[in-house]
């Protein structure tokens, strides 16, 4: 994956080149749908910021390389579109996208759903065109205290730019749906803008990789499934493919060898080719299977199982039906079971699922931001809810902030650049540096769970980014969250 797609361009960061377009940060399946020769809208356009990795506009439809399938059913319904908010002086500048001068439209068709003016309606409207499988929550879940806490004026520094904005600028300018802050188990913050409410779930993307690996450590810790354990023994089905001999800690690290491409303007990708076989894009490879498990099945070995860190989509719906298989039911009915009710969640979640009803777990999940707070919380709290009640093992969360004996240096070897330097990946999450304290749950077009274990803040992000992904957005959203974190542990907020 790559935050533009001008090849030639690099930056300095920590004084060292980086070349950010060849697949750097990995994040999550679902790659970028192209509408109908006729119908896109203006493209969004970010003028270029001195010295920062360099955003570009969405690319025109590539004339014969991703083919356009016909409907086989109309959709029926508008979709309101809403103009992004003004630029404000040191924030992060935007260029109008147009979008204000869509009225209305139909239902978004597989084609046009993940670009923009779409892609904002539809990030929070997916049961509405997309089938999925609900995600029950608790009965009489425990609220939130709440005290009022001043962070949008904190200054924040630019990722790697002598400048700054003020934490508000940060998180308005970088197309946000909703964000909050919980300290210590108590919402100091809580924005929603457009039409994102606090019941209305919003598409997670590759956030939904940290809640799978989490319930997969849960039913673990239940002595339901071994993470030595082959693949294979689990889903006998992918015998043959190229997952034969790797183990389910593999998939949870994402260190397996299956060759899988993430290349989102080669038709031919394998990410490309699993949303046409979950139903997430049109079909225009009539050789891809009509069924998530079937696509995974025809994935073939590159590498050796355990070795670096190479991040995978597929890795964490492999996983999902690992979990299915051991626990023996759905795994959305898992989660809801196993983690989403004992953590007190307040609202229903869902997942995306394919023509047989398989979940989609890679990027298919979504929740609300108050329920994703609470999920963030039981890493902060030594794996107990609101209510005290442990939901996950003390050995699981230490494990997941301590990592591997070989989880860094697996980072450090990934074919794919990460620009976190000192990092890891361990049972899900990303850790952006050195310090075994702070970890990110991340998911393209701007989802973020952050978890500061020594502060006990937990800052959770909902966004439409217009491109999938965007490091100075990413990166300064963190270090926005960075100075919630301070200015709440010293008492400043």
């Amino acid at each position: 994956m790559s935050f533009a797609e001008n090849p030639e361009e690099s930056v300095l960061i920590d004084g060292a080149a980086v070349n950010p377009l060849t697949g750097a940060i990995p994040i999550v399946p679902s790659g970028i749908a192209y509408p109908e020769a006729g119908l896109p809208p203006e493209p969004y356009v970010e003028p270029l910021l001195t010295g920062a990795i360099p955003v570009v506009a969405e690319p025109a439809p590539l004339t014969g390389a991703i083919p356009v399938a016909a409907e086989t059913a109309s959709l029926t319904g508008a979709v309101p579109v809403y103009a992004e908010p003004a630029p404000l002086t040191g924030a992060i500048p935007v260029a109008d996208p147009g979008a204000a001068a869509v009225a209305a439209t139909a239902l978004p068709t597989l084609e046009q759903w993940q670009v923009p003016p779409y892609l904002r309606w539809s990030m929070h409207h997916i049961k509405e065109f997309l089938p999925v499988h609900a995600i029950t929550p608790a009965a009489g879940a425990p609220q939130f205290e709440r005290r009022n806490a001043e962070l949008e004026t904190l200054t924040v520094g630019h990722p790697w730019e002598e400048r700054a904005a003020i934490f508000s600028e940060v998180m308005q300018q970088s197309f946000t749906d909703g964000w909050l802050v919980l300290h210590r188990g108590t919402i100091v913050a809580e924005r929603y803008f457009g039409e994102l409410v606090e019941s209305r779930a919003h598409l997670l993307m590759s956030v939904s990789k940290s809640l799978t690996a989490t319930v997969a450590g849960i039913i673990a810790d239940a002595g339901e499934l071994d993470l030595n354990g082959l693949v294979t023994d689990y889903v006998p089905e992918l015998l043959g493919s190229g997952y034969e001999g790797a183990t389910v800690r593999h998939l949870i690290d994402m260190r397996t060898g299956v060759k899988f491409s993430e290349e989102y303007l080669n038709s031919g990708a394998e990410v490309r080719l699993l949303e046409e076989a979950i139903g997430w894009a049109p079909k225009v490879h009539p050789e891809v299977p009509d069924s998530l498990l079937g696509f995974l099945a025809t994935l073939q070995q590159k590498t050796v199982h355990g070795g670096a860190f190479d991040y995978k989509s597929c890795e964490t719906d492999a996983l999902g039906f690992v979990i299915e298989r051991a626990a023996g039911e759905h795994t959305a009915d898992v989660m809801s079971k196993r983690l989403w009710q004992p953590m007190g969640a307040e609202f229903e979640a869902n997942v995306g699922v394919d023509s047989v009803g398989a979940g989609m777990f890679d990027g298919g999940v979504s929740a609300t931001l108050r329920d994703l707070a609470k999920f963030g919380h039981l890493f902060v709290n030594q794996g107990r809810s609101l209510d005290g009640k442990q939901v996950l093992s003390e050995a699981w969360v230490n494990d997941t902030f301590a990592g591997g004996a070989d989880s860094r240096a697996a980072f450090v070897e990934s074919p794919e650049p990460t620009l976190m330097p000192g990092g890891m990946y361990r049972n899900g999450f990303w850790f952006p540096g050195e310090s075994g304290d702070v970890m990110l749950a991340l998911g393209i077009h701007g989802q973020m769970i952050y978890m500061n274990r020594l502060t006990g803040v937990v800052g959770v992000k909902l966004s439409s980014w217009p491109t999938p992904q965007d490091a100075e957005k990413l990166f300064w959203t963190a270090r926005a969250f960075d100075a919630a974190s301070w200015a709440l542990s010293s008492g400043a907020a």
